[in-house]
């Protein structure tokens, strides 16, 4: 009998905002964290006496040898009406990315290039790929 295991984005993305925590802190920024659910900024942090809006996404999705990263949103945690919500580069100043084997990347806004999906792992973003951190553990079966 094969048990299905549950895929728990709530979690994935608590380990995702952890990882930006913890990466963030190792370069000696001062890191704040929005009260209650913020649609644009995961976390704030003052980078070199600089104010930065920080989003934070996760994937465990490949993409060749590539990661797969989903940069507007489905519906989330109700039923999709239909409704595709794009990130807004406006609203936030740097994408945090963390990929299920541990590797990051700080990516400025202005340099996301895609609507839907962004890859990274390869050359493209390749610049703002920051030192790795812990793998995204997969959820627990119940």
């Amino acid at each position: 009998m094969s048990v299905a295991v549950r895929r728990d984005p709530r979690g994935q993305g608590d380990q995702g905002e952890a990882s930006a925590l913890d990466w963030l802190l190792s370069i000696d920024a001062d890191v704040f964290l929005p009260f209650g659910n913020s649609r644009d900024v995961d976390l704030m942090a003052i980078i070199d006496g600089l104010s930065v809006r920080v989003q934070v996404k996760t994937t465990t999705r490949r993409y060749k040898r590539n990661w797969a990263v989903a940069v507007c949103t489905r519906g989330g945690n109700r039923s999709w009406s239909g409704t595709v919500k794009y990130l807004d580069p406006s609203a936030y100043d740097r994408l945090f990315v963390l990929a299920a084997d541990g590797r990051r990347w700080f990516i400025p806004s202005n340099e996301i290039a895609a609507r839907t999906c962004v890859v990274v792992g390869g050359p493209k973003y390749s610049e703002y790929e920051v030192e790795p951190g812990r793998p995204i553990r997969p959820p627990s079966p119940r």
